[in-house]
């Protein structure tokens, strides 16, 4: 079996589904023009597409605020804690696919050679958030999204941060269920295996489509999607309102046939250059 090497290269809005078919791959080449986040909690949802697995492994607790907040990542700031595994100019991309195409060679090793003569490390913007790491995982480590959101409140009151100021209002208008739900993910997701963190999360989903416990989803799809009026009306509205019981329903296999869970092929024959490297 010949071993093929993805390098995918992240010019451009990198979201959803964008996000599940690359940032999984071997080679992750952000550019000037890269544009990363998760914005599902705003939709009433939650970080999906493995994200638990690769979020949850980012540096500290920069993975909570990412997938909480949503909060937009440009090139440098992916490059930065790990998202991207190289930072190439847009000016450069032709010049690196046809050095890829021309290359004969599956070795990660020489395909890595191969981009890095193109790479740069880029510059990380003074106002960037990834430079107050400190903070992010003073706030972000908190047990329950009720106390983030309070740590980071209490960090406003010191320091007039921008980046500070947007996380909280962020938090405030994503739905409460969603909020807690992906934290919970994430946090599992630091002990599980991708093929574990992909089963869990389908299994999510179904638990959002079927509505039982929140409709959140349909009211963030009508207020964002499709009416566009942007104040979509949560239920429940408050965090306080959203039990411990509640939050378990997602995470609990359904009993019902007509939901069962995902069914990932085996990959013990794969070698170990064919795992994500994160």
């Amino acid at each position: 079996m010949q071993l093929v090497l993805k390098v995918s290269i992240l010019n451009g809005i990198v979201m959803g589904g964008g996000a599940g078919v690359s940032i999984h791959g071997r080679f992750r080449v952000a550019t000037e023009n890269s544009v990363f986040a998760m914005p599902e909690t705003a939709l009433g949802l939650f970080p999906d597409i493995g994200a638990s697995y690769f979020l949850s492994r980012l540096p500290g607790f920069f993975g909570e605020y990412v997938g909480l907040t949503g909060a937009r990542l440009d090139g440098a700031e992916m490059r930065a804690c790990g998202l991207a595994t190289h930072f190439v100019p847009s000016s450069r991309l032709a010049l690196l696919e046809e050095a890829l195409y021309k290359v004969n060679s599956s070795d990660p090793a020489v395909i890595s050679a191969v981009i890095d003569k193109f790479s740069l490390e880029p510059y990380l913007k003074d106002h960037s958030a990834y430079h107050w790491m400190d903070v992010i995982d003073k706030c972000f480590s908190r047990r329950t999204v009720e106390e983030i959101l309070s740590a980071l409140e209490s960090e406003s009151t010191n320091r007039a941060d921008a980046w500070i100021s947007d996380a909280i209002q962020s938090l405030k208008k994503a739905s409460p269920t969603s909020l807690k739900i992906s934290l919970r993910s994430i946090r599992e997701g630091r002990l599980q295996g991708v093929g574990q963190c992909l089963i869990r999360e389908y299994r999510m989903v179904c638990h959002v489509m079927m509505g039982e416990v929140s409709k959140d989803f349909f009211e963030g799809c009508r207020a964002i999607l499709l009416d566009k009026d942007k104040n979509p009306k949560w239920k429940p509205s408050k965090l306080e309102l959203v039990n411990d019981n509640m939050v378990d329903q997602y995470f609990s296999k359904i009993n019902d046939d007509r939901w069962e869970d995902i069914k990932l092929p085996a990959r013990s024959n794969l070698p170990a250059t064919a795992i994500a490297k994160l």
